[in-house]
């Protein structure tokens, strides 16, 4: 554990990722261990922990706040996947990049005259998807809200190439099905050439956007006024952009 001052953070904020590293300990969920990171903490004498991330981070914030320590946690996710808040910090970052990958390939696309699949991250959460095909103007958008109708979208492919239409862009969720095989599927059927691309782990990096050092910054300080007014055992979030905190339980 390691105490910073204002010069240790003066230069992060344009950095992407986290410089505070991150980890799973599924075995934190036992009392034993919480009570030694509580342990941990009052030894160094921190008064209170701010936890940073999404579903398992909070469920340790929750776990430490039952044992008596006090916790607020932030919501912090590209995938936008706390149902607790609107948006999550890193997910306008994430989106960012999505559709600027899926803007230069569309642009191959067009002049190849193809039709391109693209996977974007977001688990059980289609909003990298939705937000990004909307923004790319993408022919369709395939979420785990909407399911991936194949019959549909092979008929629909070939009445396109067959009225004319040189291109499309697929957006779709990641694990919902083959992305590769489904290009093969779209070409015998269709006879576009199809090519899918898997954006995986690039949408994870880069500089964050200002949008999200707005949030990071708005989300921090509200989690040290909460402290501040001895309020814990919650968890941040926007509401119609209006920063509300909630308990951990019903976060969860």
């Amino acid at each position: 554990i390691v105490e910073f001052n204002r010069s240790d953070v003066s230069t992060i904020l344009n950095r992407g990722g986290t410089i505070l590293g991150t980890a799973r300990l599924p075995e934190f969920k036992y009392d034993e261990i919480a009570k030694l990171a509580i342990k941990q903490l009052v030894k160094l004498d921190i008064d209170a922990l701010i936890c940073i991330g999404g579903d398992g981070t909070y469920r340790g914030a929750q776990k430490l706040s039952k044992l008596g320590f006090p916790t607020v946690g932030i919501p912090a996710t590209i995938d936008n996947d706390v149902a607790s808040t609107d948006f999550t910090i890193g997910f306008s970052t994430a989106l960012n990049t999505a559709c600027d990958a899926i803007d230069k390939l569309r642009d191959t696309s067009s002049s190849h005259q193809r039709c391109s699949i693209i996977e974007v991250m977001g688990r059980e959460c289609g909003d990298l998807a939705l937000y990004s095909g909307i923004c790319c103007g993408a022919e369709y958008v395939f979420t785990t809200d909407t399911g991936l109708d194949k019959e549909f979208l092979l008929e629909d492919l070939k009445k396109s190439k067959e009225a004319g239409r040189k291109h499309a862009v697929i957006v779709i969720s990641e694990k919902m099905t083959n992305v590769h095989k489904l290009a093969k599927e779209i070409e015998d059927y269709t006879s576009y050439e199809c090519r899918a691309t898997v954006l995986g782990y690039i949408q994870r990096g880069g500089s964050p956007t200002p949008e999200d050092r707005m949030l990071a910054a708005r989300m921090g300080k509200y989690a040290v006024d909460l402290i501040r007014k001895n309020i814990n055992g919650v968890v941040i979030g926007v509401d119609e952009n209006q920063l509300v905190h909630i308990p951990i339980e019903q976060a969860l």
